[in-house]
C-alpha cells in the first residue's frame, strides 16, 4: 500500500495530460470538418491557434511542435483538396498568411512557455533562499541569546575572583583580571548588538518617547566608557559650543535607545583613536536639530568606505578599523532613523574623522516646562 502512494501523483498527472491531448485533438477535428465543409475561400485555419496555444501551457514542447506543423498542413492542403473549383490567387495568399500566423502562434508560444519555467524557477530558487536566510537568522538569534548566559556567569565569577571571595589574590593578578573582565563585557556587548539587530529587523524597533537631555545622557555614557578611555589612554573632552557652559539639548526620543547611539559611537572612536590621542564630543543646539558631532585623531576613513560604513555588517579594508561585528553602527542608524533623524560620518583634516547625528529639536513650549 504504501509503494503505491507515490504513484498518485504521477498518475493523475498522467490523466491531465490525456484529457489534454483529447481536447487538442477533438478542435482540430471541428476546424477541419469547418474547413472541408466550406469552399477554400472561407479561411478557418485561424481555429487552430485555440489549440496550439491550449498545447503550449499544458503539452511538451514537441506535441506544440507538431500541433504545429499539422496545423500548417491541413490549412494549405485544404487549397487543393478536395479539388471542387478553380483556386483563385488571393484564397492562397490567405492561407499562406493564416500559416505564417499558426507558425508565429507556435513560436511565440513555446518561448513564453520557457520564460514561465524559468520564472518559476527563479520563484522557487528565490523562496528557498528566504527560507535558508529565516533559519540562519533564527539560528544566530538564538544562539547569541543562549550565548548570553555563560557570558554573565564568566564576568560574575571574575568580578568574584577580583573581590577575593575565593581567597586572597595578588597585586599582580588585578590587572589580568581587569583585562579578561573587560574582553568578556566586550564579548557580551557584541552577543546583546547583534541580538538586537536580529530582533530589530524581525519585530521593528519599539521606542518609549519621553522629553530627554542629549547632554545628560552623553555625560552618563562617557563616565560609564571611562575604564575603557583610560586603558586606551585616550581623553575624552566636552564641547558646548560657542559658551563653556553646560547646555541642554532636549528631544522627543528614547533614553536608553541613545544611550545605545553614544556607547556605540564612542567605544568606535575609542577604538581608532591612537594612544595619547584626543576624543572631542560636539554638543550643538538648533532649532530645528539638535545635532552630535563625535570626532576622533586615529587614521580617518577611506572615501570609498564612507558610503557603507552603517549598513549591515560591513568592515572597512582601512587600518583605521578594529575587529568587530559591523553591527554597531549598523544598529545606531536604525536607531537615529527610528527617531526621524540622520547619521552621517566624515574625515577632518588633518586627520582624524567624525561620527555625528541630528535629531529634532523638542519645541520650544515644551522644554521650557522641564
Amino acid at each position: 500500500m504504501t509503494q503505491m502512494l507515490p504513484l498518485k501523483p504521477l498518475i493523475h498527472f498522467k490523466g491531465w495530460r490525456l484529457s489534454t491531448v483529447w481536447l487538442v485533438v477533438g478542435l482540430f477535428a471541428f476546424v477541419l470538418t469547418l474547413e472541408y465543409l466550406t469552399p477554400p475561400d472561407y479561411v478557418f485555419g485561424y481555429l487552430y491557434i485555440g489549440p496550439i496555444l491550449l498545447a503550449t501551457t499544458r503539452l511538451s514542447r514537441r506535441a506544440v511542435f507538431s500541433a504545429t506543423a499539422i496545423a500548417c498542413f491541413l490549412t494549405l492542403s485544404n487549397i487543393w483538396w478536395p479539388a471542387s473549383e478553380i483556386v483563385k490567387v488571393p484564397t492562397i495568399a490567405d492561407r499562406v498568411i493564416a500559416t505564417l500566423a499558426l507558425i508565429v502562434t507556435g513560436i511565440l508560444g513555446d518561448r513564453n512557455r520557457l520564460y514561465q519555467q524559468a520564472l518559476l524557477h527563479q520563484q522557487a530558487k528565490l523562496q528557498a533562499q528566504e527560507k535558508l536566510a529565516s533559519l540562519r537568522e533564527d539560528f544566530v538569534s538564538a544562539l547569541t541569546h543562549d550565548l548570553k548566559t555563560p557570558l554573565l556567569g564568566a564576568i560574575e565569577t571574575l568580578k568574584a575572583f577580583k573581590r577575593e571571595s575565593f581567597g586572597s589574590v595578588q597585586a599582580t593578578q588585578h590587572p589580568v583580571l581587569d583585562t579578561m573582565i573587560r574582553s568578556h563585557q566586550t564579548t557580551l556587548q557584541m552577543v546583546e548588538t547583534l541580538l538586537d539587530v536580529y530582533r530589530t529587523d524581525n519585530e521593528g524597533l519599539r521606542l518609549h518617547l519621553a522629553p530627554v537631555d542629549l547632554v545628560e545622557i552623553a555625560e552618563e555614557v562617557a563616565k560609564t566608557l571611562t575604564d575603557l578611555a583610560a586603558s586606551r589612554r585616550v581623553h575624552i573632552s566636552f564641547n558646548y559650543g560657542e559658551s563653556d557652559f553646560r547646555k541642554f539639548l532636549w528631544i522627543q526620543g528614547d533614553a536608553l535607545q541613545l544611550q545605545r547611539v553614544f556607547t556605540n559611537l564612542l567605544t568606535n572612536a575609542i577604538n581608532h583613536t591612537p594612544r595619547g590621542g584626543k576624543i572631542e564630543v560636539v554638543l550643538e543646539p538648533g532649532s530645528s536639530y539638535q545635532t552630535i558631532k563625535i570626532m576622533d585623531t586615529g587614521a580617518g576613513v577611506k572615501a570609498a568606505e564612507l558610503p557603507h560604513l552603517f549598513e549591515r555588517f560591513y568592515q572597512g579594508q582601512s587600518d583605521r578599523h578594529a575587529k568587530g561585528s559591523g553591527l554597531g553602527l549598523y544598529l545606531s542608524r536604525q536607531i537615529v532613523e527610528a527617531h526621524n533623524g540622520t547619521i552621517w560620518a566624515e574625515n577632518r583634516y588633518p586627520t582624524g574623522a567624525m561620527f555625528a547625528f541630528r535629531l529634532p529639536t523638542l519645541p520650544v513650549h515644551v522644554s521650557e516646562t522641564l
